[in-house]
């Protein structure tokens, strides 16, 4: 068990509802018995606040668990699509509904598509979640030489659209090559920072686990260092940036959709 947010949820929703039941169930019936005729004995404030709280803690649960979840972006690693202070929602159920807690899969809807930008739980300490950008599906072989991506063999399409130009805690990555590049029918931006070092290689994508970049492509820890993302260790897929932060609002990029 990871003792995250939606542990602590689920424990809330069952010890209010547990102390709300036994009340109505045990207490409630001997206080009503035990009191004179038209007198209606006072709810003990824990059963109360048991009964009023688990609702809410219900519905939280539920949002949380199988439709969507917010994140903050912490770092820069995904730079120019995400930036350090975005507040991003991510779909839960795109990829399969799972269990809160124990992340178990138990109704499969969809698999990650080549492309995707998705949270998942950090192979090396599953209690951090990770973004990155998937590149490498199940079976595939990456190969990343000289800060050029190939896919099973063939040069992964990119168009150079100039040179980055960063706001806020994204200026120190100004002056980076912007690229446009291709992944299946997606297309997204990547920089890339002339004179840093690249980690070159090759990989083969196992059964049942993907390979994973940052967008920030000389600037970020991914699968390159690290290794796979197991399938069950995904979260869902960031889809929608509902609000930005980054010393001051930053009202533009509110209502982005994730590409």
């Amino acid at each position: 068990m990871i003792w995250d947010f939606a542990a602590i949820l689920t424990l809330l929703v069952i010890g209010s509802g547990a102390v709300w039941a036994l009340d109505a169930l045990v207490f409630a019936p001997r206080r009503h018995a035990a009191a004179a005729p038209g007198e209606t004995p006072p709810t003990p404030w824990l059963a109360d606040y048991a009964r009023s709280f688990f609702p809410i803690f219900l519905i939280v649960l539920l949002l949380r668990s199988f439709l969507v979840e917010p994140f903050r972006i912490p770092s820069g690693s995904m730079i120019p699509t995400l930036l350090i202070g975005d507040f991003i929602l991510v779909n839960k159920y795109e990829y399969g509904i799972r269990l809160p807690v124990i992340n178990k899969k138990v109704i499969p809807l969809g698999d990650p598509k080549r492309g995707d930008v998705v949270v998942f739980r950090f192979p090396l300490d599953p209690s951090t979640p990770f973004i990155k950008r998937i590149v490498g599906l199940p079976g595939d072989t990456v190969r990343y030489v000289d800060k050029t991506l190939y896919i099973n063999g063939e040069k992964v399409a990119e168009v150079p659209a100039g040179t980055y130009v960063g706001v806020r805690s994204a200026a120190v990555h100004t002056g980076a090559q912007l690229f446009k590049e291709q992944l299946g029918d997606r297309q997204h931006d990547i920089i890339v920072t002339p004179g840093a070092g690249s980690l070159n290689g090759e990989y083969q994508v196992p059964a049942g686990h993907y390979f994973v970049l940052g967008d920030n492509r000389d600037n970020s820890r991914d699968s390159r260092y690290w290794g796979f993302v197991p399938d069950q260790n995904l979260v869902g897929r960031a889809f929608f940036i509902w609000m930005a932060w980054d010393s001051g609002p930053a009202f533009k990029r509110v209502g982005t959709i994730i590409q």
